[in-house]
């Protein structure tokens, strides 16, 4: 097993100031978002390479890996990085509870905004060509 994050993942992480990058956490076979949690090199090597999510935890400065207090473990099926470096999502077997406060996602437990729903255009219904899609969404960033 490797003691080092392999150096090509780790140059294309783009970290926030204390070093971490979310990762968002998801069922493997439903889709169903279930927490967000960051992880620097280290928790990301673990995770590559254990089988199991490790996380950091920002507010107690050390590595947790998710499930070995509470049984509700998270095993790894895939990992992936973002189109800018800045999020990972790693898909997952969740046992149990994702959330700490005992529900099945952090979303349920802390519940709906009340945002308001949109609708789409009926003409943005077929699919535009690729390059127009690529080039608003260059000139909206």
């Amino acid at each position: 097993m490797p003691e080092v994050l392999d150096p090509t993942i780790s140059a294309r992480l783009k970290r926030d100031d204390a070093g971490l990058v979310a990762a968002v956490v998801q069922q493997h076979d439903t889709g169903e978002v279930l927490m967000v949690g960051w992880m620097d090199d280290e928790a990301l090597r673990r995770t590559l390479t254990e089988g199991r999510v490790t996380f950091w935890s920002r507010s107690r400065k050390e590595y947790w890996r998710k499930g070995d207090t509470s049984g509700h473990a998270q095993y790894v099926k895939a990992a992936s990085i973002d189109c800018d470096g800045d999020a990972l999502l790693v898909q997952v077997d969740q046992v149990g509870a994702a959330c700490h406060t005992g529900t099945r996602t952090c979303f349920d437990a802390g519940g709906d905004l009340g945002a308001v729903v949109g609708e789409r255009d009926p003409q943005d219904a077929g699919e535009r060509n690729a390059g127009e899609r690529n080039q608003r969404y260059e000139e909206d960033r």
